[in-house]
This record gives C-alpha cells, sequence and structure tokens, in this order.
C-alpha cells in the first residue's frame, strides 16, 4: 500500500500539486511496522492508515516551509501533539501537503510553490487554505490528512474538493506544534473520503 500510494504520487500529483514533499521512507517504515507487528506487536488504531500532513504542522525531519519561501530550508526538529499520537498509533506519515502561504487564503492559489489543482473538478479551485491536503485525499494520494481550520480552512477545501472535513471544538484537539494563522482561532483538523475513517483519525489526535 506504501509503495502504490509513492508510485500514484510521482505519476499524477505534477498535475495537481497536492504534495510539497514526499516521505519516500514511508515504505521502509511499513516494512519495519509490519515486522514488528508480525513479532508480536499489537496493531494501533491507525496501521494501515498514510496520512498527509499540512506544511503548518511540525512532523520531526521533514520540510516545514508553510508554502513560504522564508521557511523554505527549515527542518521541523520535533513532532506536534498530533503527530506524535498519530505515529502512536502506527499511522505512517506519507508526505508535507501545500497551502495557502502561512495558511492565509481561501483558495489554495497563494502558496509560493505553485497552486493546487482540485482533482474533482478540474481547472477549480480545491478551496483553502489546507488545500494540499483536501486535493491529496480527493485524489487518493492517502487515507487522511490533518489541515488547520482558522475560518474555513479545512471545511472550505472539503467541500471544495467532495470529501469529509472536521473542525474539532475548540480545545478537543491540542495546537502544540501548529503554526497557527490567527492564534487561538485556529485548530487542527481532519480529512477524509468518509466519515469513519474521519472520525477515526479525530478520536487518536483529540485530547489534552
Amino acid at each position: 500500500k506504501a509503495r502504490k500510494y509513492v508510485e500514484k504520487i510521482k505519476k499524477e500529483d505534477g498535475k495537481i500539486n497536492a504534495f510539497l514533499y514526499v516521505n519516500e521512507k514511508v515504505i521502509e517504515e511499513a516494512k519495519v511496522l509490519d515486522e514488528e507487528i508480525k513479532k508480536g506487536k499489537k496493531k494501533g488504531k491507525l496501521y494501515g492508515h498514510f496520512i498527509g500532513v499540512k506544511s503548518n504542522i511540525n512532523v520531526k525531519g521533514m520540510p516545514i516551509s508553510c508554502a513560504s519561501k522564508s521557511l523554505e530550508n527549515y527542518y521541523g526538529t520535533y513532532d506536534a501533539a498530533v503527530i506524535e499520537k498519530i505515529k502512536k498509533e502506527d499511522g505512517l506519515i506519507i508526505g508535507i501537503t501545500n497551502c495557502d502561504e502561512f495558511a492565509s487564503g481561501v483558495s489554495g492559489e497563494y502558496s509560493a510553490f505553485g497552486p493546487t489543482q482540485n482533482p474533482t473538478a478540474p481547472g477549480k479551485i480545491p478551496g483553502g487554505s489546507s488545500s494540499g491536503s483536501a486535493a491529496a485525499v480527493a485524489a487518493g494520494f492517502c487515507d487522511a490528512a490533518l489541515g488547520s481550520d482558522t475560518g474555513g480552512s479545512v471545511r472550505n477545501p472539503a467541500s471544495h474538493c467532495g470529501i469529509v472535513g472536521i473542525k474539532p471544538s475548540y480545545g478537543a484537539v491540542s495546537r502544540y506544534g501548529l503554526i497557527d494563522l490567527s492564534m487561538s482561532l485556529d485548530q487542527v483538523g481532519v480529512f477524509a473520503k468518509n466519515v469513519k475513517d474521519a472520525e477515526k483519525v479525530l478520536g487518536v489526535i483529540k485530547g489534552k
């Protein structure tokens, strides 16, 4: 499954621009995880789930640019709280997704690394600011993705791309590690193709 997703992204994302960075190590990470499970490790709640992450949420060792040239060379030095929780439950991070620069926008057109296209409606905007995360899920590049929502930045692109998007209630999900647009207005949210998968990921990332 990991290989299938990576190959699909390489083949098709040139037209969509959903990802700013693809974690090609995810294939090896999946193999290691499978070996651990064969040896008796209990499967986590997100085992078999590959997750994209908006480029304003810290993932250790991955480029967290907020889709801005000013942070082009910044690599995450730690995992955001939501990433720690996903990894603990065997979810694998497949890559970092495009967005409106510093999460400021509603259309997905304002990334320093080029606009994101809507895979479900070619020639139309995907919505923003979490455009890459929504497009990645809609294009079938990953099982789910994280975004951030200030005043619609998860819900808007989810609607544009015909998928499920959730902005959690204030305080339900930790913002530790989120490079936010507007402090306490921002919440880390979830994209998925269906409510069941969105609920599963939200169930993992929520909590103090």
